[in-house]
């Protein structure tokens, strides 16, 4: 009969899982991408940080020795 007539049959279901398998792995495989771009751009971030660390310590440093020198009289 008809009695599967306006439900769905074995092959919709099959259908429809495959769809939603397909669907869920998408979905892991944009959490992993965005995982990644999120651990990246925390790296990028930190070495940005370094580096500004690093370049104020080494105007400070210049800015003493500049001091350093002006403030010594002549021998």
């Amino acid at each position: 009969g008809d009695e599967d007539g306006d439900g769905f049959g074995e092959e919709e279901y099959a259908a429809i899982n495959s769809m939603l398998d397909q669907i869920s792995s998408c979905l892991d495989h944009l959490e992993e991408k965005n995982d990644h771009l999120h651990a990246c751009l925390k790296e990028l971030l930190e070495s940005n940080r370094q580096t500004r660390l690093e370049f104020q310590q080494q105007s400070e440093q210049h800015n003493t020795d500049a001091d350093m020198q002006g403030s010594q009289p002549p021998a």
